[in-house]
């Protein structure tokens, strides 16, 4: 690590510690030639797959994207912050588990569900009815009768 103030690399850490929940490293450091002190945070820098859109064009992951499609679902309804980032970082694990480099948008569309249809039903019904492109009544009548059958199992 080079010093911010003369540009030594001869820098040692004096201290460490964990913040934000353990997913950072606080490190206070200090130059060894002009005895400046400055901190520096670490974090794992995790590659999310480019995403094939339905039209064939590719895109980088797009977290707001994301994270505005859970919350639109979920307005209104009684599901905390902490439960939609936490629904977030599962869809991202998931999508990153893959191994893949690029994953068709589909596959996030299927995990948006899946954690939707976890956290409240009456989201993840909003949420397949854009998805899923409904056209009328009978298709919504459908899907509610599928979550349905598929709780009492």
């Amino acid at each position: 690590m080079h010093c911010p103030f003369c540009s030594a690399d001869d820098t040692k850490v004096i201290d460490s510690r964990l913040v934000a929940q353990g997913d950072a490293v606080r490190r206070r450091r200090e130059c060894q030639s002009c005895g400046e002190r400055y901190t520096t945070f670490e974090t794992a820098e995790l590659v999310m797959p480019r995403i094939i859109k339905r039209d064939g064009t590719r895109e980088p992951f797009d977290e707001e994207k994301l994270k505005s499609g859970l919350t639109k679902a979920l307005e209104k309804r009684p599901v905390g912050v902490d439960e939609i980032e936490t629904a977030m970082t599962q869809i991202k694990h998931n999508l990153r588990e893959t191994g893949e480099r690029e994953l068709p948008s589909l596959t996030v569309g299927e995990q948006v569900m899946a954690q939707l249809r976890k956290l409240d039903p009456v989201a993840y019904v909003r949420f397949a009815s854009v998805y899923r492109d409904f056209q009328d009544v009978s298709e919504f009548a459908d899907e509610v009768k599928r979550l349905n059958t598929d709780e009492e199992s």
